[in-house]
């Protein structure tokens, strides 16, 4: 046994030994947010056990077998479910080299560890996806591994059981210790660079009153049954000493040990980087209010997915015409299609269908999102009210429309399967309501960013939440309205706002759809206040689904583009009543404008721009005289770099009028500076002068790519400090990313963009 490492905690917060269970919860369910080579892992089953003492002979007292607890797999009990790991409440002996408080009273001290322990159990869920064959385990496998185990530690495996049990190597470790015992899966990211790609399954044995959790590797023997690895055995454990805690990572057989990068890092790593993340994760007391990544679909499919069309889609950055990042946009848009695509092939395996689903991407901006999923063979079209250069570059297959959505009788898609809303900002809390009313079968995917309500931005009316939550919760809401059981996931994309969420079924039969519509309404228009009318009268019109008493699939392939024509004359014939004006569901709602106005300051006049930088120029430089020609390049001793000042104190040296018409732009004088990063640096909300002497060397620090793109700018624009400051360019001319002098400029380079085959 060699401890790889030790960290001391300060817990100033009281959060100790919870918060170290809840540490341990996190790298047992999501290890990929510490190894970035694991896409995850599957918690297939979790039940109770107990460890047998050295003397124990013979099967009869090998693991306490009487004792044992089948766990569930992963959805359904233990922590979310309730009956999860059954942990002993009567005192316990034998707590050598834990190091636990002897004197405050050691059954108070482990009840409460007890108590911490089961809390972060059941707060934790369990984020893996058993799925059929890969997931399955059965119940005599379990008791066959567990009860071998068991047998070879009692029968001649001492010092392994010492080990599991914390205890000395001459010293007994007590009879019948009861553990909670985790079958997990991890599960490797699937990439050309990595050969190993299957994945491993290990037993994970948690000890709450030593404080321990023992990582036991399993392979198969020769006739492919399960057995647990004597090497690569590595155990995590929390100690008290004093007033500080510790947590060690400690290895049992460090010469056998035998990392493959991947799985089973080098115990530096573990001692390191794993260590550092166990401490700082127990004390954060942060209990999250999401759901773990990836909860709704096989993470194994997920990956191969993801590699695959990352791959295939790479080209796209090359290539990318907007002025959005290629690099965020383009992994975005295919960790998205690749979730979609698995979520739906488990769709039609639940539902026995063979068609694959179609769709429609209701503010699909640049559109690569429906490119992918129509290369990969889905049919759907993508709606956006404003046209993006890369669409000429998809090609014919790719159905992409230009067209603005106001919610109402005629924006209704009855022979589609999915509604999508990616970051689709105003038009987020319809679609839910545009799903429900469009068919009985018409299900929705909705990622939201900006926050929305039915008319306007979204206000805030709970505290205690973060924005973000309450917003998802309000789509929850609006979906669990409208008749949806509403399911929440958490992608892995680079983006802040990873959250989706799903509705795939109804919470009525199709022969309720009248008054599931009613209640629509209702809450639609109570959103703004609107009276809801008295029962017995008939509410605002709102359409009802077409083929609200039809439980059929519908093929997306048949009719994809159509529309509906008869959507009010549907609802008349069902209620007896009139024919209904097909208005909007809700006055006052506004798609956002075609020309989207930019309000970044970059549209402002150039010349109301320099001379805001002159300005405050001035001001930083303590009011010296500004050059208005050219000047030689100033000394590296007697260059004045100004002095640093506030926004608020800039501010109150410009003139009323500046500063009203900057107003009028989305960041004001914060964003102007900004903009101008030849000139200025905004940090922390103060104004500096930019020292060019120190970009010089940190530009010589960046990738070569970076570098590359660089000099692709040099030499482009005047230098501002060659022309108006005081002591001319800190730098020489060759030095020099910008122009002293108009006789060094040189024409921008353009990249001429190609069109995907």
């Amino acid at each position: 046994m060699a401890e790889v490492g030790r960290a001391g905690i300060r817990d100033p917060g009281a959060v100790l030994p919870r918060g170290f269970w809840a540490a341990v919860e996190v790298w047992l369910e999501r290890p990929q947010v510490a190894n970035k080579r694991l896409c995850g892992a599957r918690l297939e089953a979790r039940w109770s056990a107990a460890l047998p003492c050295a003397e124990a002979r013979g099967p009869g007292t090998s693991a306490g077998s009487e004792q044992k607890e089948r766990g569930p797999v992963p959805g359904q009990g233990s922590p979310g479910g309730g009956t999860g790991p059954r942990l002993r409440s009567e005192p316990k002996q034998g707590m050598a080299c834990c190091e636990l408080e002897e004197a405050q009273g050691q059954c108070q001290q482990e009840e409460a560890q007890r108590e911490a322990a089961s809390a972060a159990l059941r707060d934790s869920g369990h984020p893996g996806h058993a799925e059929g064959d890969e997931g399955d385990f059965p119940a005599a496998d379990l008791d066959s591994l567990w009860d071998d185990f068991s047998r070879s530690l009692a029968r001649g495996n001492s010092e392994m059981l010492a080990f599991l049990t914390c205890s000395g190597a001459g010293s007994q470790p007590e009879a019948q210790r009861e553990l909670d015992v985790v079958l997990r899966t991890v599960i490797p990211k699937t990439s050309p660079h990595c050969p190993l790609t299957a994945p491993r399954r290990e037993i994970v044995v948690q000890d709450v009153l030593n404080g321990t959790v023992t990582f036991l590797p399993l392979e198969e023997d020769d006739e492919g049954k399960l057995k647990v690895k004597m090497s690569n055995v590595y155990q995590i454990q929390l100690s008290h000493s004093k007033e500080e805690w510790f947590i060690s990572v400690l290895i049992f057989c460090p010469e056998r040990w035998h990392s493959d990068g991947i799985v089973y890092p080098k115990p530096t790593w573990l001692g390191e980087e794993l260590l550092a993340k166990l401490a700082k994760w127990s004390v954060e007391n942060k209990k999250s209010g999401f759901k773990s990544t990836l909860s709704l679909v096989c993470i194994m499919k997920y990956s191969k997915a993801y590699q695959e069309l990352k791959e295939k889609y790479k080209e796209m950055v090359k290539v990318w015409p907007e002025v959005t990042d290629p690099e965020k946009f383009v992994y975005e848009d295919v960790a998205i299609a690749a979730y979609l695509l698995i979520l739906w092939e488990e769709e039609r395996a639940e539902r026995g269908l063979t068609a694959r689903q179609s769709f429609v991407d209701l503010g699909c901006g640049n559109g690569l999102l429906v490119h992918i999923l129509n290369s990969e063979g889905h049919p759907g079209r993508g709606i956006d009210v404003r046209r993006r250069k890369i669409w000429d570059m998809y090609g014919p297959q790719t159905q992409l429309e230009e067209d603005a959505i106001t919610p109402s009788d005629k924006t209704l898609f009855p022979d589609v399967d999915w509604l999508i809303g990616n970051h689709s900002d105003e038009l987020t809390p319809w679609i839910p309501v545009i799903a429900a009313r469009s068919s009985y079968n018409c299900r929705f995917f909705v990622l939201p960013c900006c926050f929305f309500d039915f008319i306007g931005k979204y206000s805030r009316r709970q505290s205690k939440k973060t924005q973000y939550r309450e917003y998802l919760d309000f789509i929850k809401e609006v979906g669990f309205t409208c008749g949806f059981h509403v399911a929440e996931d958490c992608l892995r994309i680079p983006s802040t706002k990873r959250v989706c969420l799903i509705g795939k079924s109804r919470t009525y039969p199709p022969s309720r759809e009248a008054s599931v519509d009613e209640k629509r309404t209702q809450y639609i228009k109570s959103r703004r206040g609107c009276p809801v009318s008295p029962p017995g009268r008939e509410l605002c019109p709102s359409p009802l689904r077409v083929a609200a008493g039809s439980a059929g699939h519908c093929d997306g392939h048949q009719a994809l583009g159509a529309r509906v024509g008869c959507v009010a004359r549907a609802r008349a014939a069902e209620r007896g009543a009139g024919p209904q004006a097909e208005g909007a569901w809700l006055p006052g709602f506004h798609p956002r404008e075609k020309a989207e106005r930019v309000r970044n300051c970059a549209a402002l006049p150039r010349g109301f721009v320099d001379q805001v930088v002159l300005q405050v120029a001035n001001v930083l430089l303590g009011g010296k005289r500004l050059n208005t020609g050219s000047s030689r390049s100033g000394s590296l001793k007697t260059w004045n770099r100004g002095e640093s000042l506030s926004l608020a104190e800039v501010a109150s040296e410009l003139d009323t009028e500046t500063l009203r018409r900057l107003k009028q732009e989305c960041g004001g004088l914060q964003t102007l500076l900004r903009n101008s990063h030849q000139v200025f640096r905004v940090v922390n909300g103060r104004v500096h002068i930019r020292d060019w002497r120190e970009e010089t060397l940190w530009e010589t620090k960046q990738p070569e790519a970076k570098q590359r793109v660089l000099s692709e700018v040099c030499k482009t624009r005047l230098c501002w400090f060659f022309t108006h400051h005081p002591d001319g360019c800190a730098l020489s001319a060759d030095c020099c990313p910008f122009a002293h002098g108009p006789a060094e400029l040189r024409p921008p380079r353009t990249t001429p963009r190609k069109k995907i085959p």
